[in-house]
Formats: C-alpha cells, sequence, structure tokens
C-alpha cells in the first residue's frame, strides 16, 4: 500500500486504520474476533440478557483482546501497540467525545409538560429531526430528540417502530445534505468536495427515501395508533408545555463548530505517537468538547437533568461496547484498504467493469452494505480513493460515482445499530427509558423490510 497514502489517511478523523502494516498479510480469519464481538451483542441480550447487561464490558474486553493476542504474536509488541494507540487517538477518543458532550449537553434541555405521541406529531419530530440532522449532525440531532420523542410515547403501548424509524431518519438518511450531517460527507469536505456539491446532488436522494418513510411511518403509526390505541394512565402528567435549559442549544451550536474548526483550521503543528500524527487542530476540539460537557454539567439545574432523567448509563454502554468495536475491526478495515491485493479483491473487482469504467449502482451497494458493519467513515474513504481519490474528477465526470459512494455510505449505515455513531446511543438511550428494542437481528429485520426496498428503487432511479 502506498506509503504517501498510509500518511495522508492518518492525519483524517474518525479513519479506521491499522498503522505499520499491510493488510495484504491477512488473511479473513483475523476478522473472526470482530465477528464474534458482532455476533455476542446480536445474542447475547437475546439468550442472556442478564449476564450481558453485567459483563458486556468483560465480553467486549475479551474478543478485542482475542484479536490482539495473536497480533503480537505475529506482528510484535510494536506494531499492536502502535495499532491500539491509533485507534484510540485517532478515531475512539474522537469519536467518544463528541458522543459524549453531545449526549451531556442535549441532557440539560427539558421539554416539560406532555406531549401526546400520535401519528401526526410523532411524524412530525421525525421530519423536522430529518431537517436538522444535516445543520447539527445526525448524532447531535438524534441525542436533542430522541427524549422528547420517548417522552411524548410514553403511553403508548407500542412504540418500538418510532425508534426504529427515528434511527432510519434522524440518526442516518437526515445527515445526507451537507458534510456536518454525517462523518462520510465530512471526509469527502477535507478532502476536496465542494461543501454545495453535496448539498446539491444529495438533496433528490434524501428527500425521495425520507418521504417515502415518513410515509411509511405514519401509516404504521396510524395502524398501531387506532388498533392498540393508548394506556389508561399517561405516564407524563398533563400540564402546560415548557422548555428549561435552552442556553444549551448554544453549546450544542459550540460542539458543531469545534467539529467544523477541526477540518478547516490546518495550523500544521502536529506530534508522531507510536506512527500516530496528533494535530493541534484535534487536541483543540477535544479538549473544548470536554470543556463544554463540563460547562453544561456545572450550570444547568440538577431538576432539569432530573427531568429528563438523564443519567450516565447509555454512554457508558456505548464507550466500553466501541472502545473493542474500533479495536477489534482494525482487520477488516486494513484487509479492504488493501484492495486488489487483500483477501477482500473479489469484492473490491466488483464495483468496476474490465476496462476500469466504474459500476455506480455497485459502488453505492458495496458502499452502503460494508458501512452497515465496519462503520461509514473509513468505508467511505476507501471507496472515495478506489473510485478515483480526486476531488476535482469525482465532482466532474465521475459525479454519479461519488453520489453512490455517499449515498450508500450515509443511507446504509442505518441496516445495523454499529452502521452509524448514533445508531446504538438512540438504542441505549430508549432502553434505559423502558423501550424494549429488538435485538440486532431485530433491527435488522426492520431495517432489511423498511429500507432494502428503497434502496433497491433507489437504484434504478439514480444509479
Amino acid at each position: 500500500m502506498n506509503k504517501k497514502i498510509l500518511g495522508l489517511l492518518a492525519l483524517l478523523p474518525n479513519v479506521a486504520m491499522a498503522a505499520d502494516f499491510d493488510g495484504a498479510q491477512l488473511s479473513l480469519l483475523w476478522a473472526a474476533p470482530f465477528a464474534g464481538l458482532l455476533l455476542s451483542i446480536a445474542l447475547f441480550p437475546i439468550f442472556s440478557p442478564g449476564f450481558w447487561h453485567h459483563h458486556f464490558g468483560k465480553i467486549s474486553a475479551f474478543w478485542a483482546a482475542a484479536f490482539l493476542l495473536p497480533f503480537i504474536a505475529s506482528f510484535g509488541l510494536d506494531t499492536a501497540a502502535s495499532l491500539v494507540v491509533h485507534a484510540m487517538l485517532a478515531e475512539y477518543i474522537p469519536f467518544i467525545l463528541i458522543l459524549f458532550a453531545l449526549y451531556t449537553v442535549s441532557g440539560g434541555i427539558l421539554v416539560w409538560g406532555n406531549l401526546h405521541g400520535s401519528p401526526a406529531l410523532n411524524t412530525g419530530i421525525l421530519a423536522f429531526g430529518t431537517v436538522i440532522a444535516s445543520l447539527m449532525g445526525t448524532t447531535g440531532a438524534a441525542m436533542l430528540l430522541i427524549r422528547p420523542l420517548l417522552k411524548a410515547n410514553d403511553n403508548r403501548k407500542h412504540n418500538v417502530h418510532v425508534v426504529v424509524f427515528f434511527i432510519f431518519l434522524v440518526a442516518n438518511i437526515g445527515g445526507g445534505l451537507t458534510p456536518l450531517g454525517d462523518p462520510p460527507l465530512f471526509l469527502g469536505f477535507l478532502k476536496g468536495v465542494d461543501f454545495l456539491w453535496t448539498v446539491e446532488h444529495m438533496l433528490a436522494p434524501v428527500a425521495f427515501a425520507a418521504s417515502i418513510l415518513l410515509v411509511m411511518f405514519y401509516a404504521i403509526d396510524s395502524y398501531y395508533y387506532k388498533k392498540e390505541g393508548v394506556l389508561p394512565v399517561d405516564k407524563t402528567p398533563d400540564s402546560k408545555l415548557q422548555f428549561f435549559g435552552l442556553w444549551n442549544f448554544a453549546l450544542i451550536a459550540a460542539i458543531v463548530a469545534c467539529v467544523v474548526m477541526s477540518g478547516v483550521w490546518k495550523p500544521g503543528i502536529a506530534w508522531d505517537v507510536m506512527g500516530t500524527h496528533v494535530e493541534l487542530q484535534n487536541v483543540v476540539r477535544d479538549v473544548l468538547l470536554v470543556v463544554i460537557a463540563l460547562l453544561s454539567l456545572k450550570f444547568t439545574p440538577k431538576q432539569v437533568r432530573a427531568g429528563n432523567d438523564f443519567n450516565w448509563g447509555p454512554i457508558l454502554e456505548v464507550a466500553k461496547l466501541f472502545a473493542a468495536i474500533f479495536i477489534a475491526m482494525a482487520p477488516a478495515i486494513a484487509i479492504l484498504r488493501a484492495g486488489s491485493a487483500g483477501e477482500m479483491a473479489d469484492l473490491v473487482q466488483m464495483v468496476s467493469y474490465s476496462d476500469g469504467a466504474p459500476i455506480d449502482h455497485m459502488y453505492f451497494w458495496m458502499t452502503g452494505l460494508l458501512s452497515a458493519f465496519l462503520d461509514n467513515a473509513p468505508t467511505y474513504l476507501v471507496f472515495y480513493n478506489l473510485a478515483s481519490g480526486d476531488a476535482e474528477i469525482l465532482m466532474g465526470p465521475m459525479a454519479s460515482t461519488l453520489l453512490a459512494v455517499s449515498v450508500g455510505a450515509v443511507f446504509m449505515g442505518a441496516l445495523s445499530y454499529i452502521g452509524n455513531a448514533p445508531n446504538f446511543m438512540v438504542k441505549a438511550v430508549a432502553e434505559d427509558r423502558g423501550v424494549k428494542m429488538p435485538s440486532f437481528f431485530g433491527y435488522m429485520l426492520w431495517s432489511c423490510v423498511c429500507l432494502l426496498p428503497i434502496f433497491f428503487v433507489m437504484t434504478f432511479v439514480f444509479f
């Protein structure tokens, strides 16, 4: 693999790659611990929920160790240490700090009173969240709206579908309009894709998919609302609708500004930490994120957080699981990056004709399906570079290919709980509020039934 490309990718945020080793050296067996971790996330909550609830951190650590110990034996302690340092400094810490800041700040905004979760209200909240997701990011929009939505539906007998469609729309598809919306598009922006190119070209696919999903949701929610009714006693007593902690909206704006700053401010100051470039702008961003969260904790009245039933359980669950995920998925990403020289060569070759011309619909599906399990940001970057890597070419004669990569990464991150950062967080918050969310495979049943038909139609309409 070209060392210059490796050096460039090491500078980008949220890009999973293993430092100092070539994915062409690895067999698919190295991805077995990652598969084991995914199966544990999928199966333990079904067959042994009590054990999983008390020991999911230990189980996650076991699978991370199941990869690292053989890796140390094969490639040496130095290479393994470099991999872990890269995973933590370049990927995990920025990831978890953004989630931590948004989770903390959004928990300081309280909608007090009783919103009644009718089909019209729920659809309106989903539509609003879909729009603002491109302005404040899918994670920001999801953390802002999930609590009011759950409170509005706390007297519904069936409310799982509300959260599932919230993940589809607010946590994923809604972020497709701007580089601020979703990490893959932000990486494209850093690579030279014009801000307005994303707005112009992604508008039609986002509007198409969101419109169908909103209509689908309204029909499903209306069915359950009429058939099952609501609980005789609303958990949230009727009272005048009031808003508290609104100053936290300024902090959410500050979080978005910090993320943008880290992408556009290039002071040229960096430190090498065991092969990982730690840039000044990213350090400043991460420190500011912690400061913003602490400010929210300090100055938001405790009664406001109590009204939100705020606690640290969901963010701790995400923190433990994704620490292992970022380490265990490193070999799979490295193999994918190796392209035709790696064990996934057959998959990589499926996106081009024999003469090298791109097959747009295959770029859409390959980027998308891999994004559902390998994190959509690094997967986007792999296929972005495979297509051309030159922003001017991709925005010009290969615009349809860039669109296919962008739509696949953003939209199909919704296919599993781990495809995009806020998916699992929304699940954790909902479960913390007593919603019996589907299992890993149960959620995928929802996503396959609801999303795949839309994606198949989009293949013919757009690619």
